[in-house]
């Protein structure tokens, strides 16, 4: 309905919390502080701003605690007795944050006896009734309990403005596993730590979840126990029955209580300027006072030039102050050594709504290492180290006192996998890991290395590194690795650092990744980085972190065979490089195999570099073989089968893991500046795909027993994006037809389609994106220079669309430093001004690929991502993702289901676009299927 009221509900507790976790400490003009007071304000006048505008508010009331008790307390002694105090440098800021309310000319509502979150259920119900629609402004899972939609016309929904998402019934069950009405039979089973409520030991959302499906509600639980069968949860369940119905009560909102102003008076009429701008002015917010116009002009001036309303313009996102930084002081962590102090930190990170979090292990792999320690922070300064295995690898050694790892993984599996505390980590997939090979899953979670990479990919050929984000963000040198373990035959085990060091390092890492998350969080909505790290890259940590555990089994015989026949090949092309160039010389050096081929030999064209030395690179070779040069072209037989034994056939072997007998590649998310995935240790992306090494190679890659590997690869995925993204019509046309572009494009430029035009076509579609120049055309395909441009220009007649894109793209990114994907990935070309031409020429190459290539990359990610869920609810858990290369996913599949699982894995690659975009091509995935790698390929 076009006049239906829509009343917001801020919960203003959760919004003051929030801001004064979020931005760092400042104060007012008065010394008070003033950083929750500033992000609230902030995030308060968003919210104003958007009266009567879709999905804006009609009516507006923020509701807050009032001090004094409540019924639960009477039923419950207890009741939130776990709750720290508030924190000291928070508390003077409450009664500003309601004076801040005021000056937005709000209603601020609070009553004695009854806490926000009921006040918040009485308007709810009371708007419902009266058919309005209702957003409560809040992610507060105990408020998930009102959402409804009602026949009258009447929505209940949520917003949580963190995450700018609505949460209506299908999230909650989401979430929870049940619909909106049982989430108050879930808490009261579950029970809650922060509040206190006891619940029943033992059960957890999914058991929750699975009971209340079964048997409907608490009461048909319990009427049903004889048929629960599992004796610990009957015991529980059955010890715990008053706990239960207390924790049922405690958890109930209060719906019937008289409105403290009725619903009319919520009504929003537009913000007054003056008592805002006056309490901006005394608090000394110049940045918000800049947004509203005027500056510090007085009344009077105000007046007189007509400026004495707010501006009509959205302030957008309020940036923060600049950051008062606080230095690091490493005096003050914390070694966490009893079962006391690591509660303590527990209910310190539960009250906060946030926990800094980092793992110490004895080994960079996480699949072997062993975990050593762990620290936590929440707040700058305010971090503890919990060691559980310090003392060295001599048995006999005294160990110090430390907490046992199976005690201190108990107590924190909760924390970790509660999803009201947000667990903040950086390169949280090593983490996630390790944690998950002791049955736990960290959610939910901020990786501050894949926001550094979100926000600013191509900045800094320095990385996203902790250590150099430390420096570069928050001027800090960190402890290095070798200041306390050392290097080379003298380091140690991080097991061997005595507790003090230890400390000082671990706590360190835990408070510099809160710290960057708390400088990184606010930029990310200002910056447009929130959509593609919340859409595509965050999920992956968690999806790559499964696929690094599966793993992949590799034939070692067949490994061992390969590098024996590489071997022998090697040292056949020995024999005929030398006999082509009359003498022995060491083939790997690029100094004597010049001299032979330009000196010795007399090829000419030859390219000296700096050294003095003759270039030998790839392509100085493809040059000399095609001119006829024997050793040219035996040297390039040569270095493939030499970095192909090393790398893979010999490499492999030494990579299986002994106690999977599979090989564990690691991803990076952050190592290709376009967004793609690469993999280390084994770097699985380079093994070349359309050769017959290469094949025999990926005939090395098989199934278990009873299994086949499945191989899903994107069909000319960047060839179909350019189409659409360049709006290229007959290229768009031929994709949708299904015709074969490369014989599309050789009827376009040469006018007949046959072996030879069409080979050519498919060169120059690939060399095109990737701003290829004449010369590097005419070097690729064998042909002058001038026939290069020709066929170049010709292109660009037939396909204007494609010649407009990269001309605009280059524009923008002169003009940005950056190019920008479907999705929003920004990748930033700081050369791209250089005066140097052949910087800027590379920077510019680079640049018109990058949106089209980084597109690519964000859609097989959200495929990825989407992959396990969709494959759960085909009921075909059996089928495992175990590797992606470029644009091809890998899958294990028991035998029987390949059909099957090929119909959802096409489905979901095919659909990645969904529902965010639609693409004018459709995405085509061809796959295949054996009993390994090359023969599903």
């Amino acid at each position: 309905m076009a006049d239906q009221p829509h009343l917001y509900l801020v919960d203003g507790s959760s919004y003051i919390f929030r801001a004064y976790h979020v931005l760092p400490p400042l104060t007012n003009k008065e010394g008070t502080p003033a950083g929750a007071v500033y992000g609230y304000t902030a995030m308060l006048w968003k919210l104003a701003d958007s009266l009567n505008k879709e999905d804006g508010p009609s009516h507006l009331a923020v509701i807050l605690d009032a001090s004094g008790k409540t019924h639960r307390d009477e039923l419950y002694e207890e009741y939130k007795a776990n709750r720290p105090p508030a924190p000291e440098d928070l508390v003077p800021q409450f009664p500003i944050v309601r004076e801040a309310t005021r000056a937005f000319s709000l209603p601020c509502i609070e009553e004695e006896g009854l806490e926000a979150d009921d006040i918040i259920a009485c308007y709810a119900r009371a708007a419902a009734d009266e058919g309005w629609r209702v957003t409560i402004v809040s992610s507060d899972k105990d408020l998930m309990q009102l959402i409804e939609t009602r026949d009258n016309g009447a929505d209940v929904d949520m917003l949580d403005t963190m995450k700018d998402k609505r949460i209506r019934r299908e999230e909650v069950f989401e979430k929870f596993g049940v619909y909106p009405e049982k989430v108050g039979d879930m808490l009261a089973l579950m029970g809650d730590k922060v509040d206190n409520v006891p619940g029943v030991p033992g059960v957890g959302p999914k058991t929750a979840a699975t009971l209340l499906e079964q048997y409907g509600d608490l009461d048909g639980i319990y009427a049903h126990l004889d048929e629960i069968t599992k004796p610990a949860l009957n015991r529980n369940l059955t010890e715990n029955e008053a706990e239960a119905r207390l924790s049922r009560q405690l958890v109930e909102l209060v719906c019937d209580a008289p409105l403290p102003m009725p619903l009319e008076e919520l009504k929003l009429d537009g913000i007054p300027a003056e008592p805002l701008r006056d309490f901006l002015e005394k608090q000394g917010f110049k940045r918000l006072l800049d947004r509203m116009g005027g500056g510090s002009k007085t009344a009077k001036e105000r007046e007189k030039d007509g400026d004495g309303g707010m501006t009509s313009s959205d302030p957008g996102p309020a940036e923060p102050p600049e950051p008062i930084e606080i230095k690091v002081d490493r005096s003050k962590y914390d070694t966490v050594t009893t079962r006391d102090a690591l509660d303590a930190w527990i209910e310190k990170a539960r009250a906060t709504g946030y926990v800094g979090f980092d793992l110490e292990t004895d080994a960079l792999d996480e699949i072997t290492g062993n975990l050593v320690g762990l620290s936590i922070a929440t707040a700058p300064n305010e971090a503890c180290y919990v060691p559980i295995a310090h003392g060295g690898d001599d048995l006999l050694a005294e160990k110090p006192h430390q907490l046992d790892k199976a005690e201190v993984l108990e107590a924190l599996k909760p924390l970790l996998e509660d999803d009201a505390v947000l667990k903040v980590g950086h390169n949280l997939k090593y983490d996630i890991t390790v944690l998950r090979r002791d049955d736990i899953v960290i959610a939910p979670y901020d990786d501050t290395l894949v926001m550094s990479f979100d926000l600013d990919a191509g900045r800094s050929l320095k990385g996203h590194g902790l250590d150099t984000l430390a420096k570069n963000e928050l001027g800090h040198e960190c402890i290095s690795f070798k200041e306390i373990c050392g290097t080379g035959k003298k380091q140690i085990s991080f097991a061997a650092v005595p507790l003090d060091k230890a400390t000082e390092y671990a706590a360190e890492d835990a408070d510099i990744a809160l710290r960057l998350w708390l400088r990184m969080k606010p930029r990310m909505a200002p910056e447009r980085a929130t959509r593609v790290y919340e859409q595509v890259d965050r999920p992956m940590v968690e999806t790559l972190s499964k696929m690094e555990l599966r793993g992949i089994k590799v034939d070692r015989a067949a490994l061992a065979s390969l590098s024996e026949r590489f071997a022998k090949e090697t040292a056949e092309l020995e024999k005929q490089i030398f006999e082509a160039a009359g003498e022995e010389f060491t083939i790997g050096s690029p100094q004597q195999l010049g001299n032979i081929l330009f000196d010795k030999l007399g090829a000419t064209g030859g390219r000296k570099g700096k050294s003095g030395n003759y270039s030998t690179d790839q392509n100085e070779l493809e040059r000399l073989a095609g001119e006829g040069f024997d050793v040219a072209t035996k040297v390039l037989e040569w270095r493939q089968l030499t970095k192909l034994k090393s790398t893979y056939t010999d490499a492999l072997q030494e990579e299986i893991n002994a106690k999977t007998g599979r090989v564990h590649t690691s991803y990076s998310l952050s190592g290709a500046q376009t967004g793609r995935l690469s993999s280390n240790d084994p770097n699985l992306q380079n093994i070349p795909i359309r050769t017959p090494i290469g094949a025999k190679i990926r005939d090395c890659f098989v199934a278990e027993d009873g299994h086949v590997l499945l191989s899903a690869d994107y069909s000319q995925i960047e060839l179909r994006l350019a189409a659409h993204m360049a709006d290229v019509g007959p290229l768009k046309e031929a994709f949708q037809e299904g015709e074969d572009i490369h014989d599309r494009t050789a009827r376009e430029l040469f006018g007949e389609v046959n072996k030879e035009t069409r080979g050519r076509a498919k060169t120059v579609n690939f060399s095109i994106l990737y701003g290829i120049s004449a010369f590097g055309l005419a070097q690729r395909m064998g042909i002058e220079r001038g026939e290069a441009q020709e066929m170049i220009d010709t292109y660009f007649a037939r396909f204007p669309g494609i010649k407009n894109f990269i001309a605009n793209t280059l524009t923008d990114a002169r003009e940005r430093g950056f190019t920008e994907t479907l999705f929003g990935r920004k990748t930033h070309f700081p050369n791209i001004t250089s005066k140097m031409q052949n910087v800027r020429a590379g920077a510019e190459r680079a640049a018109v690929n990058a949106p089209i290539q980084g597109t690519s990359a964000d859609l097989i990610k959200r495929a990825m991502t989407r992959m396990d869920s969709a494959l759960e609810e085909a009921g075909l858990t059996d089928v495992k993702m175990l590797l992606q290369v470029h644009d091809e996913l890998l899958f294990e599949v028991p035998e029987g289901k390949e059909e099957a699982a090929a119909e959802v894995i096409r489905a979901v690659m095919e659909g990645a676009a969904a529902p965010q975009m639609k693409l004018d091509v459709p995405l085509d995935v061809e796959i295949g299927w054996g009993p390994n790698w090359g023969a599903a390929h």
